[in-house]
C-alpha cells in the first residue's frame, strides 16, 4: 500500500475492504464537494475519527497498510509525499522533508540516473528532549530499519535489488538476533552502501540501474527517517508505537491497539518547515471500536464525537441512496488498484493438495461469478470489472479476460484434474459488510460447480497480522481462499509495484512481501526480471503485459475490480480532500466549523 503498500494501499470504496497500503489507490480525481473547502480556515478543536479496526504497525519503516499510512500522516514525514490538493494533483509527488524534487538540471540526479542527492529541509525537528533536527543520518537509519528481522517492511521486493547493497544488507540482517540489542548492533555496525549521509543535511542514494520512478518510490512511508531512540524498542512493537518520536505536526499520546489512538500537537513542529500539512485541529482522537454501520449513522446524524472515518467506508448497501441524493459529504475517488481480489493458497495441503494444481485454480476462476460479487459491493459504477493484473492506468496493462463465468467449464476442469468435489476454507473479515457479502456470494456461486465453501471469519485487526502475513498459516491450510486488495505504490510506471510484491516467488513471500498465497512460477519470475531491467519503457510495457498473461494463465489469483474509493465525513468537516495514497481525506488539512469543534 502498495504495496502493502502500502505503501498503498487498500480500503476499497464500495467493498469497504481494507487492503495493504501499498495498497495505495491511485488516480487523483474525486466527486463530491470536499466538505465545504471554501472559506476561511478555522484552527482548534478535536477531530474525532471512527473505525472498526487498527493500524498494522505504528512504525513508519514497517507499516504497509493504507490505514497505517493515514495514521503516519499525522506524525511522520518523508522526503517526498502526495499532497492534499483540491485541484486533484494528489498523485504527483511534492517535496516534504526534501528541499526540492531532484532532477538532472538541479544536480539531484547523476547523468547516468543512478545517483540521487537530496537535501533535507531546515527546521524539521524531532520532539525529543531537547528537540533536535532531522538529519541525513536519520534517513539512513530509517532505510536500514526496513530490513529488520523482527518485522521487515512488506514492500521490500520493490527495491531490494535496486538500492546498491540492500539485498546483502537485508540477508545479513535476517540472521541477526531478534532482540533490541541484536538489531541495534547490526544497524550500527553494518553499512548500507546504497544510502549514505554525505553530511548532516544531505542523503545520497546509489542505485544499481536507472529508475525513473525512484522519487515516487521515496514517497513510501518506509523511507521515513528514524531517530536513534527508535533503536531502544523492538520494531513494530506496541512499546515503540507509544514512544516513537514525531517529526510531524502531531505526536502520539496514546495507542491502545484495537481500541484507540490519541494525538496532540507536536510542540517541536515548525509550520514553516512543512509545505504539506496545515494542522488546523489541536487534537485527533481515533475510536477503533465502532461498527461500520454505526460509523455511517453517527457521521450522517451529527453525533458530536463523530467527524471522519478511520478504517471503514460507507456500507455498500447505503451508497446508492447517498449518491442518488447527491450527498455533499460523500466523495468517490478514482483508484489505480485491484481491490478486492480473491487469493488462492497455492500451497494448501487441503483436498489432497488440490490448490497446488493450476488447473484446479483455473476451474475455481471459471466458477466465480464476478458480476454477482460486484453487485453486492455496490454495482459496476463504483466497481468497474478488472479481469487481469494491471489496472488500465498502469503502463503495461493489456485487456484480457481469460476466465469468463462458466460453471460447466469449471466442473470439466475439476474432473480432468481428479478433484470433482472440493471443500474450500474462505478467510474473510466478518466486521466488514463487503468482505462478508463477498464470502457469501462466492459460497453460493461455487456450489454450481460442485465446490463447497466454508467460512473462516476473522476480526479486522487480525486479518493480516495473524493470518495473511504469516506463511505458516497458509502452509498449514488454515485457509484456502481469501480476499485482499492492492494498489500501486506509486503511479503510472508502476507495474513493478504489483508484480514484485505479489507474484515474484519466495522474495515476495510475507512478511517481506505480500504474496499471501505463496505463488511461485519460474516463468513468471523470469518475465518480471526482464521487465524490471528493460532498457526502454515500451519494452517494459510489452514484458509486463506478458507477465500479466502468465499470472492469469496460472490462475495465481482472481481479480475483481479496479474499484473506486468511497469516503464520507460529517458536515462540520471542511477541506476534506481525498488523497489516494491514504485512501481517505487528509486529517492534517481539514478544519472543523466553529460551532462544532468536537470534544
Amino acid at each position: 500500500m502498495a504495496r502493502k503498500r502500502l505503501a498503498a494501499v487498500s480500503l476499497a470504496a464500495a467493498a469497504s475492504l481494507i487492503a495493504l497500503a501499498a495498497c495505495s489507490n491511485g488516480g487523483g480525481t474525486a466527486s463530491g464537494s470536499g466538505g465545504g473547502s471554501a472559506g476561511t480556515p478555522v484552527s482548534g478543536g478535536t477531530l474525532n475519527m471512527l473505525g472498526a479496526g487498527d493500524v498494522d504497525y505504528m512504525d513508519p519503516n514497517v507499516s504497509y497498510y493504507s490505514v497505517g499510512y493515514l495514521n503516519l500522516r499525522m506524525w511522520s514525514r518523508q522526503l517526498f509525499t502526495y499532497p492534499a490538493d483540491p485541484g486533484g494533483k494528489n498523485t504527483t509527488p511534492v517535496a516534504d522533508l526534501a528541499t526540492e524534487i531532484p532532477t538532472a538540471a538541479n544536480g539531484g540526479i547523476s547523468a547516468d540516473g543512478t545517483t540521487y542527492t537530496i537535501k533535507i529541509r531546515p527546521g524539521a525537528k524531532w520532539n525529543t528532549n531537547p528537540a533536535r533536527p532531522v538529519t541525513a543520518a536519520d534517513m539512513v537509519l530509517g532505510v536500514k530499519r526496513t530490513a529488520n528481522p523482527q518485522q521487515p517492511f512488506g514492500g521490500i521486493p520493490d527495491f531490494a535489488t535496486l538500492i546498491v547493497g540492500y539485498q546483502a544488507f537485508a540477508d545479513g540482517f535476517a540472521k541477526a538476533p531478534k532482540t533490541v540489542a541484536g538489531i541495534k548492533e547490526y544497524i550500527e555496525k553494518t553499512p548500507l552502501p546504497g544510502v549514505v549521509a554525505k553530511d548532516a543535511s544531505t542523503v545520497v542514494f546509489h542505485l544499481t540501474q536507472r529508475a525513473t520512478y525512484f522519487v515516487d518510490m521515496l514517497t513510501l512511508p518506509a523511507f521515513s527517517p528514524a531517530p536513534v531512540e527508535s533503536l531502544n524498542y523492538l520494531p513494530a512493537s506496541t512499546e515503540l508505537g507509544n514512544h516513537f518520536p514525531s517529526d510531524g505536526p502531531y505526536k502520539v499520546d496514546s495507542w491502545v491497539p484495537t481500541k484507540s489512538i490519541t494525538y496532540s500537537r507536536n510542540p517541536a513542529w515548525d509550520p514553516a518547515s512543512d509545505p504539506v500539512r496545515k494542522a488546523y485541529v489541536d487534537k485527533i482522537v481515533v475510536n477503533e471500536t465502532v461498527t461500520q454501520d454505526s460509523v455511517q449513522q453517527q457521521l450522517q446524524t451529527g453525533t458530536p464525537a463523530a467527524d471522519m472515518e478511520f478504517d471503514v467506508a460507507p456500507p455498500p448497501s447505503q451508497l446508492p441512496a447517498l449518491q442518488a441524493k447527491k450527498d455533499p459529504n460523500l466523495t468517490i475517488g478514482d483508484t489505480a488498484g485491484s481491490n478486492p481480489y480473491v487469493i488462492y493458497n497455492t500451497v494448501s495441503p487441503n483436498n489432497n493438495k488440490a490448490l497446488q494444481n493450476p488447473k484446479v485454480r483455473q476451474a475455481i476462476s471459471y466458477a466465480i461469478n464476478r458480476d454477482h460479487i460486484l453487485q453486492v459491493l455496490g454495482g459496476k459504477t463504483l466497481n468497474p470489472p478488472l479481469t487481469h493484473v494491471l489496472p488500465d492506468v498502469i503502463i503495461g496493462s493489456k485487456q484480457i479476460d481469460p476466465y469468463p463465468y462458466n460453471p460447466d467449464k469449471a466442473k470439466q476442469l475439476l474432473a480432468e484434474a481428479g478433484y470433482p468435489h472440493l471443500t474450500l476454507k474462505f478467510l474473510y473479515r466478518n466486521a466488514t459488510e463487503g468482505s462478508s457479502k463477498t464470502f457469501q456470494t462466492v459460497q453460493q456461486d461455487l456450489t454450481k460447480a460442485g465446490i463447497t465453501v466454508v467460512g473462516v471469519p476473522s476480526p479486522n485487526a487480525d486479518f493480516y497480522v495473524k493470518y495473511l502475513q504469516v506463511p505458516d498459516v497458509a502452509r498449514r491450510g488454515v485457509w484456502d481462499v481469501s480476499l485482499a486488495g492492492w494498489g500501486a505504490d506509486w503511479y503510472g510506471n508502476a507495474a513493478l509495484s504489483f508484480f514484485n510484491p505479489l507474484f515474484s516467488g519466495p522474495p515476495s513471500y510475507p512478511p517481506i512481501g505480500s504474496n499471501f498465497g505463496l505463488y511461485n512460477d519460474p516463468e513468471t519470475n523470469n518475465l518480471i526480471h526482464q521487465a524490471a531491467t528493460a532498457e526502454t519503457q515500451d519494452q517494459a510495457a510489452d514484458l509486463w503485459a506478458k507477465a500479466d498473461a502468465r499470472v492469469m494463465d496460472q490462475a495465481a489469483f482472481y481479480p475483481l475490480t479496479n474499484g473506486k474509493q468511497a469516503n464520507y465525513h460529517a458536515a462540520q468537516v471542511n477541506n476534506a480532500v481525498y488523497v489516494p495514497s491514504m485512501q481517505n481525506y487528509d486529517p492534517t488539512n481539514v478544519w472543523l466549523s466553529k460551532d462544532k469543534q468536537g470534544g
